[in-house]
């Protein structure tokens, strides 16, 4: 990719994104698309966000892949790995081959290497000189993150600092409602992908992209579609059946 074909690309994702915090905007829904825009600006295969809660423990807010996810929850609950590190001292963190920091992560390690990844980085989510979370990021070659890729990946982050903290000026006693509230809307959206796996029996994957489909259709909040789906028993199959319907075609 040239240097101005790709500054093309990222000046698009921005202005993409920014454009939706200024209008109506559901927190989970932009944050998932702003990891796949990582992905495809920084040439990784994967990318999640990890986000800190008012107890200070990181949690997943959104991924790629179900891969990404899974690799993601496993650093949570291995306490170790790039995103780890990097919420801890606050800075970006790149390892080139990571089966060379097998010393550092001796857990995760092995967990990156089955999922298929060969280099891993990521970089800090920071607002009112508090680390909220952190962006990971996967790829499946070895090599690390330049100077212009972190720069894209620092700008990304903040947009996505912004769509969380939107509304108030930054500071400590505004911050931890903002994360509690995101964190909150990241479980509900849990609950309904696996509501809808069950029902429709689909993939985790294919779930949340029905999801999302829909919301947009509808023009409703990817939260309040996935809201619905797990309070309101009497519509639920209705809103099912609307959702299925966005299911491809079975081939003849």
């Amino acid at each position: 990719m040239t240097d101005v074909c790709r500054e093309s690309r990222v000046l698009d994702a921005v202005v993409s994104l920014v454009d939706s915090l200024l209008d109506d905007f559901d927190v989970v829904d932009l944050v998932t698309e702003l990891t796949e825009r990582c992905a495809e600006l920084l040439d990784v295969e994967a990318a999640g966000f990890l986000l800190a809660d008012p107890l200070h423990r990181l949690r997943l807010l959104a991924a790629t892949s179900e891969q990404a996810r899974e690799l993601e929850l496993f650093q949570l609950q291995a306490d170790e790995g790039p995103c780890v590190d990097c919420c801890a001292t606050g800075q970006p963190v790149s390892i080139a081959d990571v089966q060379r920091a097998a010393g550092r992560w001796p857990r995760f390690v092995p967990a990156a290497v089955g999922a298929g990844f060969a280099s891993v980085h990521a970089v800090p989510m920071r607002a009112a000189g508090i680390v909220l979370g952190a962006l990971g990021l996967f790829g499946t070659r070895p090599g690390e993150l330049n100077q212009a890729d972190l720069l894209v990946g620092q700008t990304l982050t903040h947009i996505a600092c912004v769509a969380i903290l939107q509304e108030h000026s930054p500071t400590p006693s505004t911050v931890m409602p903002q994360l509690r509230s995101a964190l909150i809307s990241r479980v509900i959206i849990e609950q309904a992908k696996g509501l809808l796996r069950e029902m429709l029996d689909v993939s985790v994957e294919e779930a949340f992209r029905l999801l999302r489909t829909y919301a947009r259709t509808t023009n409703e909040h990817l939260t309040d579609v996935a809201r619905k789906l797990m309070s309101d028993r009497q519509s639920r199959p209705a809103l099912v059946a609307e959702i299925a319907d966005l299911l491809p075609a079975p081939p003849h």
